[in-house]
């Protein structure tokens, strides 16, 4: 694949993937949205790589480990692959400025609504971030996606999608909605 016209579908994970119940480290808490998998399949149909950009301050606040994520990251990719789109890479924050403990406790580059994840993507993975798009359920992942110069920044959102068109995103209630800024 030429690396100049790779393009990547980067999705939040609490909110996008999976409903956000607060710290979601375990599997029997990881419950995922309706349409999650239909629309990683259509994305790789059409040439994405998927991401996952995630801040998991639950680390920094020591809710759970570093290896408590990896181990619940394993089966969530294990899952995408099983409904035949793969994770290419999953990028996570684990600071917080305020109530991080230790090394944990800053405003990291790598941190939403920074865009370090993102950038870091396209350094590794060699990522056209204008041909991409973002999926996020927050205002800090439309903040981190324009920083990083995504081309498509999708808020899933119950808003009024008019209120949005004024904004440098879009707006969708539902990620089956998302699909037509593919």
């Amino acid at each position: 694949m030429d690396i100049s016209s790779t393009k990547a579908l980067f999705l939040d994970r609490d909110g996008v993937i999976n409903h956000d119940y607060g710290y979601v480290s375990q599997k029997k808490d990881f419950d995922f949205i309706d349409g999650i998998f239909h629309l990683a399949r259509s994305a790789t149909d059409k040439g994405y790589l998927i991401c996952v950009i995630t801040n998991q301050a639950g680390i920094g606040r020591g809710y759970y480990s570093v290896e408590d994520f990896q181990s619940l990251t394993d089966w969530m990719c294990g899952q995408f692959k099983e409904k035949k789109s793969e994770i290419a890479e999953v990028y996570y924050s684990p600071y917080h400025p305020i109530h991080g403990i230790g090394h944990y406790k800053k405003d990291d580059f790598s941190r939403k609504p920074n865009p370090g994840m993102l950038l870091q993507a396209q350094r590794e993975l060699g990522i056209d971030l204008s041909k991409s798009i973002f999926i996020g359920d927050k205002l800090t992942d439309m903040d981190a996606g324009i920083a990083a110069g995504i081309g498509k920044n999708i808020l899933l959102t119950a808003d009024d999608e008019l209120a949005c068109k004024e904004k440098n995103y879009f707006c969708v209630p539902t990620l089956k909605h998302s699909e037509i800024y593919f």
